[in-house]
């Protein structure tokens, strides 16, 4: 009997304690209220160093050995991440430089995103000074460029010089004023603090441009950021041929991942029915790129007899589609979910060049690391659970059951493990020939497919849908308050339109840029029928945010429902269900009341509860025609308190007090 292979998983088993121990120790240091001196860190992380000389030395402690590999493990996630946070807090701005006039020379960093009220963009710094003498800034700043007069603190109304067309890799000279980043405190909203953080952007302000400053001048144009200028361009030329913004919006995201340019209306019907997550470049476009691109690279490699004899087809098609991922999520703006998504095609397609064959939770709990290596603060973002958890649902649902029962890994279709599967199958010739679930051969079988190849695979693409969409309901109502009750139908419409239709003749209108136009009208057949089901009576579930053991326990009974157990086990995983879908905020006691007020900026935002009763008073700020603190802030709330309103009062007409009292009448 060969047992090589029971050897191998054996190994990998025991490796999952150090690995949930690194993902433990991350978590617990982000908990902290306050960050230790990076030495405090530093001495951590030789302890955890030495833990590994113990195991070496100490061959005789049987059981404990495990304990020590843990033990090592957490101290190096914990030691690492609050390292690299303390390092990073060290070049946050200086207090003393916050609200002065700053002379400042930088690389346009990016695409930069106009607004009605001006320009924003970021810059790469490259020299500071202030009155004639060198500061030191952060790297990365966000940038604001008003259009239109501004009010001085002296001299009233000035004009000032209008915000000029900058291009990426333009070396700029400007006048400017920063500020630490700063987002709403309140709970249940954006982290903007968080997701700068994450982007390593550590100031924000705004161009000075009024008659006493110095005017803004380009220096030259560089050869710095070449994909962000070819992004640029092709988002330029993109709203040059589509008339409709809506539409060449969704496009501009598509092709070249602008997620800013979807307007708030549209975002608000794709949450709705919840296909917001197909509507910009995300893991699922990245590795149905990936999944294609080995195809092709297959189908090529098979074609040269000298190619093969090299390297085999499959690993070829497998790295292929791999570097060719990498490549399109570069192209898409190199955000942090493309990174996490590139980071798990590159850990689980490693695990198959090496023909490692591990247990799929360790596969996937590998994965779950390499991503908190790489960005720590994950942890903190509703999008990095919400992927994992269906990734893992889905390895532990009927998609996988096959690849348990024969002892190796075939991740579940549609999620990026199932992708990375899916470029060039294995090393061995036998299952180089069989397909995946629900694809044709690569290099085998026609493009189109048969009929019956095409409907097996859409019905694989509904079931998983379904089984997500079940599993992670709990978990959806515990991050977000909300649930589409139309999303199951929608997704299953528009999984295919998007990605077979919508995005392929978005990409091909680079080539032939006529196609944007067919794709304009692909998109405004979906968002009718989007808009169809969005209008539906109770399209959309709202109920009070529970607390995280409601939201746990609805989590594991989501999974109860969707394993391949008998129907008597199954059923435990619906009363489960019930403290998330059920949960009601706390209420005031009788005879007494609360108030709440809300961190809207510039403004007021007060909610006023009873027991029975509820009030706002003022809704906040208007921030322009796409954003409001009604919106962003006040709705949010009152959603997760589950709170109905009997009355908004508006003390006065001034914009920072009604600017949102639109969305929170509607």
């Amino acid at each position: 009997m060969d047992t090589e292979p029971a050897r191998r998983r054996g190994w990998a088993g025991g490796l999952w304690p150090g690995l949930l121990a690194f993902v433990l120790g991350t978590g617990l240091q982000l908990q902290q209220s306050a960050l230790y001196s990076s030495w405090a860190y530093t001495g951590l992380l030789l302890l955890a160093l030495a833990c590994p000389l113990v195991l070496s030395l100490a061959g005789r402690l049987g059981g404990r050995l495990s304990c020590l590999l843990m033990l090592s493990c957490a101290l190096s996630g914990f030691g690492l991440t609050g390292w690299r946070a303390s390092l990073y807090s060290a070049q946050a701005l200086s207090p003393q430089l916050e609200g002065r006039d700053l002379l400042v020379t930088g690389l346009v960093a990016g695409m930069p995103q106009w607004h009605e009220s001006g320009l924003r963009f970021r810059l790469a710094l490259e020299t500071a000074s202030a009155q004639g003498v060198a500061v030191r800034l952060p790297e990365k700043i966000d940038l604001s460029w008003y259009s239109g007069p501004v009010v001085g603190a002296q001299t009233g109304v000035e004009l000032q010089v209008q915000p000029q067309a900058l291009r990426a890799g333009e070396r700029w000279q400007m006048m400017v004023r920063l500020k630490a980043p700063h987002g709403a405190s309140n709970p249940h909203g954006f982290d903007y603090e968080l997701w700068l953080w994450e982007q390593g952007v550590q100031a924000t302000g705004y161009v000075r441009a009024g008659r006493a400053d110095p005017v803004p001048v380009r220096l030259a144009d560089t050869p710095w950021y070449p994909v962000e200028r070819l992004r640029q361009r092709l988002r330029e030329q993109i709203f040059a041929a589509v008339p409709e913004r809506s539409q060449a919006g969704l496009i501009a995201a598509l092709v070249v991942g602008d997620q800013r340019a979807i307007e708030r209306s549209d975002w608000d019907l794709f949450r709705a029915t919840g296909v917001a997550h197909l509507m910009s470049i995300s893991g699922l476009h990245i590795t149905m790129f990936a999944w294609a691109a080995a195809l092709a690279v297959g189908w090529l490699w098979r074609r040269s007899a000298g190619l093969c004899r090299l390297w085999p087809a499959p690993s070829a098609a497998l790295l292929g589609g791999m570097l060719l991922a990498g490549a399109y999520a570069l192209f898409s703006g190199w955000g942090v979910p493309a990174q996490r998504t590139v980071l798990m095609l590159a850990s689980v397609g490693l695990l198959r060049l090496a023909g490692k064959r591990w247990p799929w939770p360790v596969v996937w709990l590998l994965a779950c690391t390499v991503i908190v290596v790489a960005d720590p603060w994950a942890l903190l973002q509703a999008g990095f659970w919400l992927s994992f958890v269906a990734v893992g649902v889905l390895f532990a649902s009927s998609l996988g059951a096959t690849a348990q029962s024969e002892g190796t890994t075939t991740p579940p279709p549609g999620s990026a493990a199932h992708a990375v599967a899916s470029l060039g199958a294995t090393s061995s010739s036998e299952e180089a020939t069989t397909p995946p679930p629900g694809r044709p051969k690569a290099g085998f079988a026609p493009l189109g497919g048969s009929a019956a190849r095409a409907a097996a695979s859409m019905g694989a693409i509904f079931h998983e849908q379904w089984v997500i969409t079940l599993a992670l309901t709990p978990l959806t109502l515990l991050l977000f308050g909300q649930v589409s009750l139309v999303g199951l139908l929608a997704n299953g419409l528009a999984i295919p339109w998007v990605t077979l239709v919508v995005t392929p003749l978005a990409m091909l209108g680079t080539v032939l840029p006529g196609l944007w136009q067919v794709t304009a009208a692909a998109i405004g057949w979906m968002s009718a029928v989007l808009q169809f089901l969005a209008d539906l009576p109770l399209a959309v579930l709202w109920v009070p945010q529970a607390p995280l053991w409601a939201g746990a326990v609805g989590v594991m009974g989501g999974l109860l429902l969707v394993l391949r157990l008998p129907w008597q086990l199954r059923s435990i995983g619906l009363p489960l269900l019930l403290p998330v879908l059920l949960w009601q905020a706390p209420q005031p006691p009788m005879g007494e009341f609360e108030v709440l007020a809300a961190d809207v900026g510039q403004g007021n935002g007060l909610i006023v509860r009873t027991r029975h009763h509820a009030m706002v008073y003022d809704a906040g700020p208007r921030f322009s025609s796409e954003s409001d603190a009604g919106h962003r802030v006040m709705v949010p709330l009152l959603r997760a308190m589950g709170t109905q309103l009997d009355m908004v009062v508006l003390s006065h007409r001034d914009t920072d007090h009604v600017g949102g009292a639109a969305a929170v009448l509607a």
